[in-house]
């Protein structure tokens, strides 16, 4: 599945109505929720049910505008959510578990999702028409894909997103990407930090961008501009309303500078490696830490490391996520134990090996990739799977046992 994504270009009473829609389906996914908690959905289908009661319900009219498909994708959404609240709850994830909460109708927030009907592309497909209660009308389609490389068929659902710059749709089509690369014979293990954004085995740094400390002064002032116009106890007015706005657009791009320099940089080291090797950080729980909390948030190695995978997949490349236990202090020559604190930032082991501390990581991160699965993966699936492959890489029996060891 692959997300293409344009801006929705129109007039101003049709983003009033694509405003609508989104709050209609606010309510019908905080309506499920109260359903739920009632004791009265117990499945999936329960909240299908429920959603054709409330297409039908004469309290609420404008429940019955929404298309019917696009009310169930929101009681899936619900659905989705307390599942994975009860999922959890059986792992026993520590903290908190995710209890499904109610969504509030934010300016700058909020989606709302279609499946195969309510919505229709023109005959070049740039031009989206809404068809549903709200009648939206027919938006213009800005961006950089195009969809007459995809049937009609393909598209399952289609997503209207409201964001501090505008309304953007979101087509969700099914196709497996995959790309193909020439094997590069490189292996690299990873290692993130606050110093550098990471530290390779081969002792590359790439700088860490720090986005949200270098907006950090025009986002404190715009934050004050906002703090101004506040009026507590009364109707706000149009000032507050447009310094609001100049604060969300300020943090979106923030967001997106942070999101384009993960993709980039995850993309750079999948195409370079035939095996990448990072660390299994929770950084959930690193984020606890208040002294350091903004700064390993404004990294992104959550982000680096979901787009690392997704590429690895794309091009065939193995990603292996390794323990981070003592990677920082095990020395990558000897194996001994140096420890150090967090400001000792250079690695001296007795052994005569000096190193930084990253890329000491860094070899460590690797070494223990190549340990846990090494390049046996591939041959042991094949003499599973079909016995005699072998032969056809020039590998017998004998040799087979020596490379697995």
């Amino acid at each position: 599945m692959i997300v293409y994504e344009g801006k929705l270009k129109g007039k101003e009473y049709q983003y009033r109505r694509l405003d609508e829609a989104i709050r209609t389906g606010l309510f019908i996914r905080n309506a499920c929720l109260r359903y739920w908690e009632d004791g009265h959905a117990k499945s999936r289908n329960d909240f299908s049910k429920y959603c054709t009661v409330l297409g039908h319900c004469q309290k609420f009219p404008w429940a019955r505008k929404l298309n019917s498909q696009a009310r169930q994708a929101m009681s899936e959404r619900t659905w989705a959510s307390i599942s994975r609240f009860f999922d959890n709850c059986k792992k026993k994830i520590p903290g908190k578990k995710g209890y499904p909460k109610y969504k509030k109708n934010r300016p700058n927030h909020g989606s709302v999702e279609y499946k195969t009907s309510g919505w229709k592309l023109s005959e070049n497909r740039d031009q989206i028409t809404f068809t549903d209660g709200f009648q939206a009308g027919t938006f213009k389609l800005y961006g950089t894909r195009d969809l007459n490389y995809y049937q009609l068929g393909s598209i399952k659902r289609v997503r209207i997103v409201r964001r501090a710059d505008g309304y953007y749709v979101q087509f969700c089509i099914d196709h497996d990407r995959t790309e193909d690369r020439e094997p590069k014979g490189n292996t690299v293990g990873l290692d993130v930090g606050l110093n550098h954004f990471y530290t390779d085995s081969n002792g590359q740094t790439v700088d860490n961008p720090r986005f949200l400390r270098k907006s950090e002064r025009q986002l404190k002032r715009l934050q004050k501009r906002v703090s101004r116009k506040f009026k507590k106890g009364q109707p706000q007015s149009n000032n507050y309303k447009k310094a609001k706005q100049r604060l969300a657009k300020k943090h979106l791009k923030v967001s997106r500078q942070r999101k384009d320099f993960a993709v980039k940089t995850a993309l750079c080291v999948v195409r370079s490696n035939d095996l990448v090797a990072y660390e299994d950080l929770q950084v959930r729980n690193m984020v606890k830490n208040h002294h350091l909390a903004k700064s390993i948030s404004d990294a992104a190695w959550s982000e680096f490391r979901r787009w690392l995978e997704y590429f690895g997949r794309v091009f065939g490349v193995a990603t292996v996520a390794v323990k981070p236990h003592y990677t920082s202090q095990n020395c990558s020559n000897c194996g001994c134990v140096v420890k150090k604190t967090l400001s000792t930032r250079t690695h001296q082991c007795k052994c005569g090996c000096v190193l930084d501390r990253d890329w000491n990581a860094a070899i460590n991160i690797l070494k223990e990739a190549l340990r846990t699965v090494g390049h046996t993966g591939t041959l042991q699936d094949y003499w599973i799977n079909a016995s005699g492959q072998l032969a056809l890489w020039g590998i017998d029996e004998n040799q087979y046992s020596k490379v697995i060891g």
